[in-house]
């Protein structure tokens, strides 16, 4: 298998196929030879001159979109870095569309896309996404694509989101044939009493494998909130899934509710904030790379939302619950749902 596409450290012998490129606000169309060309209008580099970090940065008007990267392929996305102020994790959105396609693939929360939920920073260590001191987000999601890639951030906030840092490392050539298209979808539910269930997809159609889920959880009440189970409805399933786990902190790599934190390569419990707060929050993620969701025409995926009532009895809970869903598809994306507005992802 070639390193590119996901070889172990034992490969990194081989000569890799692509022609390396970058994008930053120090070369923001990744062309050759062509960073580090700011000219100084004073600033830091003032007494430096030309190739001094004169550009590190950007700043995102208000209520504006900004495209950081439009790229002409075939290629793959080899790692995004990106570094802001926590007010634009849920205030800023992500989006990334491949060969031209209207329809995003991939369309977060900044901050969500990264694992940090609800406007927070922590720190996240694992094998795709990494949140290293203090507050850079790295993805390494290899993302292959055959005509273009256009990745864009909105600001919705009405004030500017000042020192917008970011890196998008890539390669140019050619992509197998069979090489599906990488998707993040966003979700956003209060679980209710009557039916206490999160959708964290759902109107998938095609061919493709689910391999990551991020999930914040907000409690409105106090006591074990996590004994729902996750399922997943493949291929048709109706009332009943074919993959059904046997509890939150169960399928999030965890046992015996957590007790406290952790991450680790492939699950985590990054956050969990209780002293203080007016209500308590969680963060969670449960990567399927060596265990891929495999579906060949559909796909829905839900988190039950229980506690316990006194007496060893199921308690439906009305929490607060927002997900990151992560998969690999082919051919074209169907419409997501619409985007939550600002005041529903504000921070609690």
């Amino acid at each position: 298998m070639n390193s590119s596409f996901g070889g172990a450290l034992g490969g990194m012998y081989m000569l890799d196929p692509f022609e390396t490129r970058s994008i930053s606000a120090e070369n923001p169309d990744g062309s050759v030879g062509a960073g580090a060309k700011e000219i100084p209008q004073g600033g830091p580099a003032r007494d430096l001159g030309v190739g001094w970090k004169v550009r590190p940065c950007i700043d995102l008007p208000p209520e504006s979109l900004t495209t950081l990267a439009d790229i002409e392929g075939p290629g793959m996305i080899r790692h995004i870095w990106i570094t802001a102020d926590p007010r634009s994790y849920r205030d800023c959105i992500l989006r990334i569309h491949w060969d031209g396609a209207t329809q995003p693939s991939v369309e977060a929360p900044l901050g969500d896309f990264f694992c940090n939920g609800n406007g927070m920073r922590y720190n996240v260590t694992s094998l795709p996404i990494c949140v290293n001191p203090s507050g850079g987000f790295n993805c390494y999601f290899p993302m292959p694509f055959r005509k273009s890639c256009r990745i864009t951030i909105q600001n919705e906030n009405p004030a500017p989101i000042q020192g917008f840092f970011y890196q998008i490392n890539y390669g140019l050539g050619a992509v197998p044939n069979d090489a599906a298209y990488f998707h993040a979808q966003y979700r956003i539910s209060m679980t209710k009493r009557e039916y206490p269930e999160h959708l964290i997809l759902d109107g998938v159609k095609g061919e493709g494998q689910y391999v990551g889920t991020f999930l914040t959880w907000i409690q409105m009440s106090d006591g074990w909130w996590g004994e729902g189970e996750v399922k997943f409805y493949i291929d048709g399933d109706t009332d009943h899934p074919t993959w059904c786990g046997t509890g939150t902190e169960d399928y999030f790599g965890g046992a015996w509710c957590f007790g406290e934190t952790f991450c680790a390569p492939f699950s985590g419990y990054p956050l969990q904030q209780k002293e203080g707060e007016k209500v308590p929050k969680h963060g969670l993620y449960r990567w399927h790379i060596m265990d891929p969701i495999r579906f060949h025409k559909d796909l829905r995926v839900t988190v039950q939302a229980l506690g316990w009532w006194p007496e060893g009895i199921y308690q439906p809970l009305t929490d607060e619950i927002s997900s990151v869903a992560y998969w690999y598809q082919r051919g074209d994306t169907e419409p997501f749902p619409p985007f939550p507005k600002r005041y529903q992802r504000m921070p609690r």
